[in-house]
């Protein structure tokens, strides 16, 4: 996109998004050129989507599995509407596509609206069933998921045994679905299942010579991993402190249209994994997400949930759980009461930044970062949050 322009088709709405993360990634302050580009990008981006992405509607063959459920129907009930028993297996499958007479009886026969028959089913749903091609198979083959070469007869079975290492597709899936999440954008579903198993496979290798004990992690053991950042190498010593307790973090750059800044997963809790993108090249954002994490193994362990993602760009979460985490995760990194206290919380200047985090024992970019986005001034304190970067200590990682 050489210009900004109005998004007119998928094409225009690719660009932008890919402009928007390019723009997000520089952290422009609001009142630079990047800074206005990219609070227009996302006025056009949120335009266009409200034109072109439906109403919010129940999955079709889930509608129809509900209301048989509320009218303890069968699926030989289900003859009269479709047409045959195998019809109606490979519908309740999702093999075989609704038909249009099939729609008009079903509305008749079991009251569901045709506006949710005619919508498309989410093959996502369906766990033995989704095309292999709907995966980023070259990028993943590029990172080395693999292990082989992949060609088109082999991808289903190179899929099948890459996620079956985590117990079977079936369940992967399940636990995909199962989630506490926080994004403001649309999702691409395969791409960050592929992240989430490279992270839950990585996971698995990781030898540890302790469990993790249920209780640890609280806002002492937080504040302890935290002040690892003043350290030359923190971010490298964080995952080792974190392993001795019986905890995993894994590094891996996030995929397209997924915009994830980290995981939790709990499947084991034994080991519970964390998963980082360090989708943003930056020291506060690499312990503000970390801590963000943390805060879900301490405060819901124990919830019945066993994935946690999140896209941290949108402050906005509307999620209970993750408004709790990030409350629970500034307190690990900046004691409320320290912050009040503290100059930092009305004079943004270097000198206080440094006082304060000093003060704490931790690496001054968090401190700094916390000044930009509790008074809402980007325009300060950028030469220490912008040249604080975390990549370079994970080298290993092909970063662009």
């Amino acid at each position: 996109m050489d210009k900004i322009k109005v998004i007119q088709n998928e094409e225009d709405y690719k660009k932008a998004l890919s402009l928007v993360e390019e723009l997000m990634s520089r952290n422009p302050t609001p009142d630079s050129d990047d800074g206005e580009k990219l609070s227009l990008l996302g006025t056009l981006v949120e335009d266009y989507e409200a034109k072109v992405i439906p109403e919010s509607l129940p999955d079709p063959i889930d509608a129809i599995l509900f209301r048989m459920e509320q009218a303890n129907l069968k699926p030989i009930d289900l003859v009269k509407y479709i047409g045959s028993r195998g019809k109606v297996s490979e519908i309740l499958s999702r093999k075989r596509p609704l038909t249009l007479a099939m729609i008009r009886s079903l509305q008749s026969g079991l009251g569901i609206p045709a506006k949710v028959l005619v919508k498309e089913s989410d093959k996502f749903r369906d766990t033995e069933n989704i095309p292999s091609q709907s995966f980023p198979l070259k990028e993943m083959e590029k990172r080395g998921y693999f292990g082989k070469s992949l060609t088109a007869y082999n991808a289903k079975n190179i899929l099948d045994t890459f996620f079956r290492s985590l117990g079977s597709t079936s369940q992967v899936f399940a636990m995909l679905r199962k989630t506490s999440y926080r994004t403001y954008r649309t999702m691409d579903k395969q791409a960050m299942l592929a992240w989430v198993g490279y992270i839950a496979n990585e996971g698995k290798k990781i030898k540890f010579t302790k469990t993790y004990k249920k209780g640890i992690v609280g806002l002492p053991f937080m504040q302890k991993v935290v002040q690892l950042s003043s350290r030359p190498n923190g971010p490298i010593e964080a995952v080792a402190f974190l392993k001795e307790y019986g905890i995993g973090l894994v590094i891996e750059k996030h995929f397209p249209k997924t915009y994830v800044d980290g995981i939790v997963l709990l499947e084991n809790k034994s080991h519970p994994i964390i998963g980082m993108s360090l989708r943003h090249d930056r020291l506060d954002n690499f312990w503000f997400t970390l801590m963000h994490e943390l805060a879900h193994i301490a405060l819901h362990y124990d919830s019945g949930i066993n994935l946690f993602y999140d896209d941290l760009d949108n402050p906005e979460s509307k999620n209970e759980l993750e408004e709790e985490a990030d409350k629970y995760a500034k307190e690990a990194l900046v004691p409320e009461n320290k912050w009040q206290n503290s100059p930092a919380r009305l004079i943004p200047s270097p000198l206080a930044a440094e006082s304060l985090a000093k003060e704490l024992g931790i690496h001054v970019a968090i401190v700094a970062g916390k000044m930009r986005q509790e008074g809402n001034q980007y325009q300060y304190l950028g030469s220490i949050v912008n040249q604080a970067k975390v990549r370079q200590y994970f080298p290993n990682k092909t970063w662009d």
